[in-house]
Parts: structure tokens; sequence; C-alpha cells
């Protein structure tokens, strides 16, 4: 091979090494991100089952209760709240929620206005705006570690949607953690709550100044914490992706960079032997 030939290959063995020192970095970047969102993730969950169990007890026990969110009336239009990521290089966690989503829609839906999104994160906006998806709102930009304020408003939109009658329910959409190396794609009903039914064993509380003006004050509450913990389980797997996507590339430039250099080895060793033998045949033709 000619020496152009070997420059090439030192060149490509460079920028592969270069990528890996990339990939690395951003794999232990991940892995620290990762800790602390799933240190919240888990944290938020005990509160959301507690609010879920209260709001329950209430509404199961409350006859006549009387809430916008509790309303349950024949669908028209239905909502999807989407937990997407605003930066990729995270291996399948967005293609997954994205394509759940799409074919949900796809099942249920005969027509753009049977249906309408609101998008959290860049990629899951951008992914719906290039397909012509109808969307009611968006919100790009979260923090790697979203506080409850950032969600205030998101929540709000989403119950205000189905307050004013502008759908009829809505479904979250979203990546449930389970480990650094598993996200499950996820739907969850979050309006209305009319089908909640009291569970078997569920405390029984008393209420002041009534049953019907807490709930009133805890639902939309308890919207806003459903969000909430579905976001910081979607951070949680996103940095999960990140880290296995990132670990998979640092693995797979190592791969390479042993290929190319054997490659290269190879290669020089038969320019060596090529280049012998060229003088030792010129040193015979001189005899």
């Amino acid at each position: 091979m000619a020496g152009g030939g070997l420059r090439e290959i030192k060149s490509r063995i460079k920028s592969v090494q270069n990528t890996r020192q990339i990939t690395k970095a951003m794999k232990m970047v991940a892995a620290a991100k990762l800790r602390r969102a799933q240190e919240r993730a888990e944290a938020a969950r005990p509160y959301a089952e507690k609010m879920r169990e209260v709001v329950m007890s209430i509404a199961a026990g409350t006859s006549g209760a009387k809430h916008p969110m509790l309303e349950s009336r024949p669908v028209k239009k239905t909502g999807y709240v989407v937990i997407t990521s605003d930066r990729g290089l995270a291996g399948g966690y967005n293609a997954n929620v994205l394509r759940l989503v799409a074919r949900t829609i796809a099942e249920r839906h005969n027509s753009k206005d049977e249906y309408t999104i609101i998008a959290l994160g860049r990629k899951g906006r951008d992914f719906f705006k290039k397909r012509g998806y109808p969307l009611a709102d968006e919100f790009v930009n979260l923090s790697d570690s979203p506080t409850f304020a950032d969600i205030k408003s998101i929540a709000r939109n989403a119950v205000q949607l189905f307050a004013d009658g502008k759908i009829d329910e809505l479904y979250l959409v979203y990546n449930k953690f389970v480990s650094a190396i598993q996200q499950v794609p996820t739907e969850l009903r979050l309006l209305p709550l009319a089908e909640i039914e009291k569970v078997e064993g569920t405390p029984t509380y008393d209420f002041e100044p009534s049953a019907d003006e807490v709930l009133a004050d805890l639902l939309p509450k308890y919207a806003e914490t459903l969000i909430f913990s579905a976001l910081l389980d979607a951070k949680a797997s996103e940095q999960g992706a990140r880290m296995t996507a990132m670990g998979n590339a640092t693995d797979n430039a190592t791969d390479m960079i042993e290929r190319l250099t054997l490659f290269y080895n190879r290669a020089r060793q038969a320019a060596i032997t090529q280049e012998i033998a060229e003088i030792v045949g010129g040193a015979s033709a001189l005899e």
C-alpha cells in the first residue's frame, strides 16, 4: 500500500480516537446526571401514590361530587401530553415514545380533528410539526433537573383545555424508568377522573371545611403531581438511555480502532516487505 494510504488509515484512527474520547465523556456525564435523576424520580413516586390514594378516597366517598376534572362526557377530541428530550444521542429513547404515539393515534383516530398534542421536548415538537400533527402547545428547553414550578403552567394549560371542553380526555405518554438499560414507553390516562374507584384498604379521611372543597383544591394539584412525576421518570430514562448509547458507541469505537490498527500494521509490514524486495532486486541487477 502506498504511503498516502497509510497516512489515511492513521488519520482515521486518530479521528475515531477523538470520537471515543467524546462518547466516553458523554457517558460519564450521563451517568452522573442519571444518579440524581433516578433519586428524584424514586422520591416523587410515594408522594404521587399518596396523592392518588387521597383523591380516590374523596372521589369515591363523596356522592355527587362536582368538578370539571371529574366530568365524563362523550369523547369527540383527545389530548396527548408527550414527553421527549431536547437533545438526541440517546439511542431509541425518543423514537420509542414517538412510535407509540403515532401507532396509538393511527388506531384511535380517523382525522386530525379528533386529537391534539402538547409536546414537551424539542425532539417531539419537531417530529410532530414535520409530519403535520396538530399541536395545542409546546414546551422546550426544560431543565435536566426540573422543579415543580416548571410544570405548573404545563398542567394548567392541559387542564384548562379539558375544562373548556376543547378536549374530552387527556393522556400522558412518556418513558417510564425501570433501570439504566430499560425504559418502558407508557401511556397514562390523566383526565377525566370519573372512573376512579376506591381501592379496598384505602383509609377513610375526614375533611374540613368539606370534602367537595378539598377535592376542588386537590384535583389540579393531582394533575400537576402526575405530570411532574412522569417528567422526572422521563428525565431519568433519558439519562439512562444516553449513558447506554454512549457506552455502546465507546465500545464500538474501541473495536474500530483495534481493527484499523491491525489493518494499518499489516499494510505497513507489507509496504516494508515490498521496499526490501525492491532493494534486494535492485542490488541483484547491479551484480
